[in-house]
């Protein structure tokens, strides 16, 4: 029993072990600290205002030393520029106290710093003002780090497959030194077993740690971007999308803007398509990098970027052409809706017609017609009185073609008199007939007549409304029985929209010069500007209509 336990127990340590949280989970994770990454930065800002703050000037040179150092260690992955600050004060300090430890201390940060900002001339200078022989243990892990870091760096301005030998010969150097026991011990074996391509191990190894380390530890970022290394070189897209994820999400957190996970979690989006993911991503690197004036992350993302933003920019032109024909879909619909709504519109103005028709046949459809009038008239007293206008219009045109079938008619009755007389041979008739102006006078009379009516039922404060632009002396003064004159019938027609001199001396049945005369008179007995005194007997009604 005792043995299979233990069996047990084997293989659940060897077996590996994969994060619990599901990719699309990590994602929405990753996302969520993307939006807050403002919120993390401001935190960071804050910790190290809040630590600046209790600085006492009273501070030996050795204390003040480790104040920089810590400072130096806050801005590392911060703010290069700030770190390389309290680095230099640091130096400064270790000439003053004499102390070649802590001299070669900074001299060695400052190296980092140099090189990654891409300062490679100064940064290998100090690097080989350094004699490795005098240097402590801990120092010479350091020293190792700085070498690597330095080659890594330039490895990404000027790619030689000498550089990545001196990075891992660094590396190797690294691990003499490091103390077995400790978490940057087994990261760095496990990059050299990376580096011999014994992904397989290195996973094993890298799960065995991830198992065991927490988020906030400043190691987590870095292990689950070598397991997404790892699932890169195996080309298991979805482990390698998870991992770089957590790491991407962790530099966030942390307000580390020295990170690698951003730039390859782009890579693995643009690979599956989703350019908007990678553009976003990419983008976010690059800001990253600028903020802490890494250059070597810079020169890192350039290609990247330039690759993603012209997939990004396709895309977005893509979009904005499927736009165009949404838009394109739409405004044909659209038109077929209002040509549609339209017809109906035209349909049940028609039925309401023979509606009507009907009610007029049928007493029971007249009382019915009739409670509807009531209820319309409810309705429009309640409504504006565009509404009752508009209603008024329909009735009267509903007249000027009753009329027009009645003048009809009567041309009708005349053609069959004339044919009768034709047909008898009646030609003195027909020639008396035809020489008469009478009939045409009549209907005219009637005619004008007619218009008056209808007219002064469509604008009852005509005449009046037409005097208040007169002068008061000029108003003009309807005889008994005359509901308008030659003058009024003319810009009665004007008001109506005709104003055409030809047309309405055709209507009224005068001479052109007649009617330019009437128009000229009535401009110049004008009270308001003889230039706008048409425009606003055209407006005669309009300010009733809106009321």
């Amino acid at each position: 029993m005792k043995n299979f336990l233990s069996f047990i127990l084997f293989i659940l340590l060897s077996s590996p072990v994969y994060s619990s949280d599901s990719t699309d989970t990590i994602l929405a994770k990753l996302n969520d600290a993307l939006r807050n990454k403002g919120h993390y930065v401001r935190l960071k800002e804050e910790r190290i205002a809040n630590f600046k703050k209790i600085k006492s000037e009273d501070l030996t040179k050795e204390q003040d030393y480790n104040y920089n150092k810590t400072l130096y260690t806050e801005y590392l992955k911060f703010n290069s520029d700030s770190a390389i600050f309290y680095v230099k004060k640091n130096l400064k300090i270790a000439n003053e106290l004499q102390n070649q430890e802590l001299f070669n201390l900074a001299n060695l940060q400052l190296v980092t710093l140099y090189s990654s900002s891409g300062k490679y001339r100064e940064s290998e200078a100090l690097l080989k003002n350094i004699d490795k022989n005098t240097l402590s243990r801990s120092l010479l892990q350091t020293y190792y780090v700085a070498y690597r870091e330095f080659f890594e760096h330039y490895a990404a301005n000027s790619y030689d497959i000498k550089y990545i030998q001196q990075i891992r010969q660094y590396r190797d150097s690294l691990v003499t030194v490091l103390d077995p026991n400790t978490l940057n011990y087994q990261i760095t074996k496990i990059q050299q077993v990376m580096a011999r391509k014994n992904f397989a191990l290195a996973e094993k190894q890298l799960l065995q740690l991830f198992s065991t380390i927490k988020e906030d530890n400043s190691q987590y970022a870095m292990i689950t971007y070598l397991l997404g290394s790892i699932y890169e070189a195996k080309h298991q897209l979805e482990l390698r999308k998870k991992y770089y994820a957590l790491s991407a999400t962790s530099d966030i957190r942390n307000a580390n803007k020295d990170n690698a996970s951003l730039q390859e979690l782009a890579l693995v989006f643009y690979q599956v398509g989703d350019v908007d993911m990678a553009y976003k991503l990419t983008q976010s690197a690059i800001e990253d990098a600028l903020y802490c004036n890494v250059q070597f992350r810079t020169l890192l993302m350039s290609e990247v970027y330039s690759i993603i933003n012209t997939a990004y920019l396709e895309r977005e032109a893509k979009r904005k052409t499927e736009l165009q024909l949404y838009l394109l879909c739409i405004s044909l619909l659209s038109a077929f809706l209002i040509v549609a709504v339209i017809y109906v519109y035209k349909q049940m103005k028609k039925v309401s017609r023979i509606r009507g028709e009907l009610y007029e046949t049928s007493q029971k459809l007249a009382e019915l017609n009739k409670d509807i009038t009531e209820t319309n008239n409810q309705l429009q007293e309640r409504n504006a009185q565009l509404s009752e206008s508009n209603h008024i219009k329909e009735e009267y045109i509903a007249h000027f073609f009753s009329l027009c079938s009645t003048y009809i008619n009567k041309l009708e009755n005349y053609r069959i008199i004339l044919n009768k007389k034709a047909t008898a041979k009646q030609f003195d008739e027909i020639y008396k007939m035809l020489k008469s102006t009478t009939l045409v006078d009549n209907e005219l009379e009637e005619l004008y007549k007619n218009f008056d009516i209808i007219f002064l039922n469509l604008y009852p404060t005509f005449v009046k409304d037409f005097n208040a632009l007169l002068i008061k002396e000029e108003q003009i003064i309807l005889k008994q029985g005359e509901l308008l004159n030659t003058e009024l019938r003319i810009f009665a027609l004007i008001r109506l929209g005709i104003t055409d001199s030809v047309k309405i001396a055709a209507f009224l049945r005068y001479s052109l010069s007649t009617i330019y005369n009437y128009r000229t008179r009535a401009r110049n007995k004008a009270a308001v500007s003889r230039n706008d005194f048409e425009e606003m007997v055209i407006k005669i009604g309009l300010i009733s209509l809106k009321d």
